[in-house]
């Protein structure tokens, strides 16, 4: 299905996204379905000589492989100790438990071994954080009741801490990989710089000598070339700055497993992040709740609740005017205004009655998402390209919910992006309801910024859905909405 039309209503159906969609703006928790677009400045776009190279020369130069070389650097020495304190505290606890004398001792320092891996998790976490960007969230810690082997036997039960004790090993060969991969810019750099070596600081080979060396970062093989002039030694930096080239990669191979690792293994288990993940849906679920029967509450006491007041004031005066059955009416006109008065509350009360339904399940939805979607469109005041390809009707709930990310999405176009056409997609596909919403507006659209995509996200989320967002600055925006077909 395809429509593309310009409404002629001036209205924009942001009547209809004050809805359950429309929720307030506050600042959603780390969750899987609230994984944010917002604009991130692409460093190609900074100004500086290196931003008009390309990608692979500018790789040395960039502030994130300098990060990630002091990440190797630091993450060494922590690795060494931690894995060697770990493991000794390990072997000598597993050791002593199987003795019939140290078995009290032996527990207690494979406890001791836990709680120091999750101390050295809590460093690596926060160097990761601090350097490469990859915050993840502490484990909870057990806290539990009771006696000593009570409290012992929880700590023994610590899923998170055995799951740090397996970094703190795993760790030190990752590490040593680093080190190797920071060695790239130490060769590359030592031999950048042989003609300075050669020319200023007379650091050259001894009589008898094959040259200065040129070194190579590969510990296998042989055959670097040895410079025995100063011309030779620019074949050395031509290596080196080759060198150099290479190494911001092989250190952020490096550092993807490492990141692999942290994510892994240094955060919550997967059926704790689940249930919190449960706990706060729910939350917002309930929250959301109360905010809709908030917003119907004051709709009709501010609203038609007033209308019908005045209402049956107007009757109540008409009545007093026409005075008693048979006998003539002596103010017929003052009558005949009062009724007119009581019929155009009566009309608004129940235009705003049918709005208050609308914003609670859109009629349109009667006949199915497809037809709901290009009632929107052809309303928006913005040209809204529709392409429609649900073969199988979802349940009513995500109906509502999709509905509703439309009109606001929508709405945002209208609003905020100044686009002269957009194009709204919904399509069943791989177990997933996708809405995705583009225009050629201006980009910059944040979650926070008074568009309403905070309140989005926490009301896909409640369905365990999903919204991702793209708007570089300038241009495009596509925002997507994933939605289980099924609540």
């Amino acid at each position: 299905m395809r429509d593309t039309s310009a409404g002629a209503d001036p209205e924009p159906p942001g009547r209809d996204a004050r809805g359950p969609a429309a929720c307030d703006e506050r600042t959603p928790g780390p969750a899987k379905g609230a994984r944010t677009g917002a604009y991130v400045e692409d460093p190609a776009r900074r100004s500086g000589p290196a931003a008009r190279l390309p990608p692979l020369l500018r790789a040395p130069f960039t502030t994130r492989a300098w990060a990630e070389v002091t990440y190797c650097l630091l993450g060494f020495p922590l690795a060494v100790v931690g894995c060697v304190l770990v493991l000794v505290l390990l072997a000598l606890g597993a050791g002593l438990s199987v003795s019939l004398i140290g078995a009290v001792l032996g527990l207690v320092l494979v406890v001791a071994s836990l709680c120091l891996a999750r101390g050295l998790a809590a460093l690596h976490r926060g160097l990761a954080a601090r350097l490469l960007g990859e915050r993840v969230t502490a484990p909870p810690v057990p806290r539990p009741g009771g006696g000593m082997f009570a409290r012992l036997d929880a700590r023994l039960r610590d899923a998170a801490g055995w799951r740090s004790i397996a970094y703190a090993l795993v760790k030190l060969p990752v590490a040593a990989l680093g080190l190797y991969a920071v060695g790239w810019w130490f060769t590359g750099l030592l031999n950048l710089s042989a003609p300075l070596r050669w020319a200023v600081f007379h650091q050259r080979p001894r009589p008898g000598a094959e040259g200065m060396p040129t070194i190579s970062p590969i510990p296998v093989g042989g055959g670097a070339p040895h410079s025995t002039t100063l011309a030779g030694t620019f074949t050395s930096a031509v290596i080196g700055a080759a060198t150099l080239l290479v190494a911001p990669w092989v250190t952020r191979g490096v550092i993807t497993v490492d990141r692999w690792l942290v994510r892994s293994l240094l955060g919550p288990g997967e059926l704790a992040m689940r249930v919190r993940d449960l706990e706060e849906t729910r939350a917002l679920a309930v929250d959301d709740s109360a905010a809709v029967l908030r917003r119907v509450e004051r709709d009709l006491h501010d609203g038609a609740q007033v209308r019908l007041v005045a209402l049956a004031m107007s009757l109540d005066m008409a009545k007093e005017r026409l005075g008693a059955e048979g006998e003539p009416v002596p103010d017929a006109e003052r009558v005949r205004q009062l009724v007119d008065v009581a019929h155009r509350n009566a009309t608004e009360a129940l235009t705003e009655l049918r709005d208050l339904a609308r914003g609670i399940h859109p009629p349109a939805l009667d006949d199915g998402l497809p037809n709901a979607l290009a009632t929107l469109a052809a309303r928006s005041t913005v040209p809204v390209e529709l392409e429609v390809d649900v073969p199988v009707r979802p349940t009513p709930a995500i109906e509502t919910i999709a509905y509703f990310c439309a009109a606001e999405l929508v709405t945002n176009v209208i609003k905020h992006s100044g686009a002269r056409r957009a194009v709204l997609r919904a399509e069943l596909e791989d177990g997933l309801l996708r809405l995705r919403v583009t225009d050629d507006g201006h980009g910059g659209a944040t979650p926070g910024a008074g568009s309403g995509l905070t309140g989005l996200m926490q009301r896909v989320r409640t369905v365990d859905g999903r919204l991702d967002i793209t708007s570089p600055a300038g241009g495009p925006t596509a925002v997507t909405v994933e939605l289980p077909p099924h609540a």
